[in-house]
């Protein structure tokens, strides 16, 4: 029973084996885009400042970066200046269409609302795309780049870095062995937003600088006038009130803290739970604070209900978002360590588990493979006499009816709980492949290699049942939700949330109705 058990829960995730005529190198495979591994691609990127940045810097080195577009010059002037000589635009359709033929691959990161037009037209084109989280902004369009990957034949991969951590990947096989029994709960948590949520008053029109293109910004989003706030720099956080990252907070541009991080903390839920697999049956906001007309609010609690999945029972998922302290969960010895561990304050400011990467021109692509529970440096923090260094709340947690688990942002230091249980603890034997790190792993996908962990064809389900937080964010009540008819059963007016509006010019080739 245990070997069909660990079998069952790992057989769904055999998407995509390696290529039966090898890592692009056959006449076929090179017909459609793929080259060899030794011959480096060339990268197009939508997007040049912020996360776009460490995309660029991940990429980097071992392939060419041969073009670049950002609509904002004075967000993207470092990485500009890092690249000199290569072509650099403000209109992403104008870039693919004039270096379309320079260009193998293409980096998406910029607003949420954009990336499915923006991923569209480069597959459209032939061109492999690594897309930022949340994947796009609605249901619908999630739909529509899994059907275009397939559709094109490109190869694709999400930006949930903690996908290809091995922490991530010792999650689910703790917990397909049965170490923590059936699990009916997992809780998940995160201290974002650390921009604003929750206004009400959207501040007079303010000129726009020089520096930006704000038609080019607003995108597929209906017009509206630009607003500084009345500043003439920046604010702390380096924006606007809308851009350049403000605009998350927005429900016509991102999906508040959920979008940001839920990609992440629930990645090693979503895998090891089968959460796409399953059916969901209800999607509902229990708690919020700060509530807004135009933006998500300041914090919030969502209860996510799933169907049972082979020997898995139903489950519920709880996500916290806008905390500042771990969440209390009722079994959870007191003083134990939840989600991200504590660590030592180094030179530099960054303690070994201080979490995520800074964007940047060099990238450790968000730290795949990952941090892993190490007992002898458990000992070290509980002796030490410097101060711990806390990192800022994220992390999740599994209930099970024999035990529980933690795990990081993003999916680092796998452990049981309570730690002591890690004393004399083996790891079961690994079933998943190891990822060699997620940008990595998407540009082995790019020239034949094994399909990247996080491909459309895995991304986009995970991304629909999660996106259906977004929108319960928005009603009083449950959320209903029949994924055979992508329709919201129970409430007519949250199905215009499924799937955007489209300014005249920025439409995209739908490929299925």
């Amino acid at each position: 029973m245990a070997i069909t058990r660990r079998y069952f829960f790992y057989g769904s995730l055999l998407a995509g084996a390696v290529p039966a005529v090898g890592f692009g190198s056959t006449a076929s495979l090179k017909s459609l885009g793929y080259k060899s591994p030794n011959e480096k691609l060339n990268f197009g990127s939508i997007g040049a400042g912020g996360q776009a940045a460490s995309n660029i810097g991940a990429a980097a080195p071992t392939e060419n970066i041969v073009a670049l577009s950002d609509v904002d010059d004075r967000r993207a002037a470092a990485t500009f200046k890092r690249y000199p000589n290569v072509p650099k635009f403000r209109d992403f359709r104008q870039m693919l269409d004039k270096e379309g033929k320079n260009i193998d691959a293409v980096i998406v990161a910029i607003p949420d609302f954009m990336h499915a037009t923006a991923a569209v037209w480069a597959m459209e084109r032939g061109k492999h795309v690594y897309v930022q989280k949340p994947l796009v902004r609605t249901i619908w369009e999630a739909r529509q780049l899994r059907d275009a990957a397939a559709k094109y034949k490109v190869a694709t991969q999400m930006g949930n870095q903690g996908y290809s951590n091995e922490g991530t990947r010792q999650c689910a096989e703790i917990i397909w062995s049965g170490e923590i029994g059936n699990v009916g709960e997992v809780h998940a948590w995160t201290d974002r937003p650390i921009w604003p949520q929750g206004l009400t008053v959207i501040p007079p029109p303010d000129p726009v600088p020089s520096t930006l293109d704000w038609d080019l910004w607003l995108g597929i989003a209906e017009a509206r006038p630009f607003t500084a706030d009345g500043k003439t720099e920046p604010d702390s956080h380096g924006g606007f009130f809308y851009e350049p990252h403000n605009w998350r907070g927005f429900y016509d541009f991102g999906c508040g803290a959920l979008g940001d991080m839920a990609c992440h903390i629930l990645g090693a839920p979503n895998m090891a739970m089968h959460l796409s697999n399953r059916k969901i049956l209800s999607v509902e906001c229990i708690k919020k604070e700060g509530a807004s007309p135009f933006m998500f609010p300041k914090a919030s609690v969502i209860r996510y209900d799933f169907a049972a999945y082979g020997y898995m029972p139903p489950l519920k998922v709880f996500w916290y978002d806008g905390i500042t302290a771990t969440p209390k969960i009722a079994g959870v010895p007191e003083g134990e360590w939840l989600g991200d561990p504590p660590s030592l304050p180094r030179a530099g400011g960054r303690g070994a588990g201080a979490g995520r990467g800074a964007a940047g021109p060099v990238s450790d692509d968000f730290h795949s493979p990952g941090r892993v529970f190490n007992w002898d440096e458990y000992q070290a923090l509980k002796a030490a006499t410097e101060p711990l260094r806390f990192p800022t709340p994220d992390g999740s947690l599994f209930i099970g009816d024999k035990g529980m688990l933690t795990t990081g942002t993003y999916g680092e230091v796998t452990r049981l709980v309570p730690v002591e249980k890690m004393k004399d603890y083996r790891m079961p034997p690994p079933l998943l492949t190891r990822s060699p790190g997620h940008m990595r792993d998407f540009i082995r996908a790019s020239k034949g290699g094994d399909p990247a962990c996080s491909n459309f064809a895995v991304a986009a389900p995970f991304v629909e049942w999660m996106l259906l937080g977004a929108i319960a964010l928005r009603y009083e009540g449950k959320i209903e939700y029949d994924s055979d008819k992508m329709r919201i059963t129970n409430n007519v007016d949250a199905n215009r949330l499924l799937k955007p509006t489209f300014r005249k010019g920025w439409e995209f080739h739908t490929v299925k109705a």
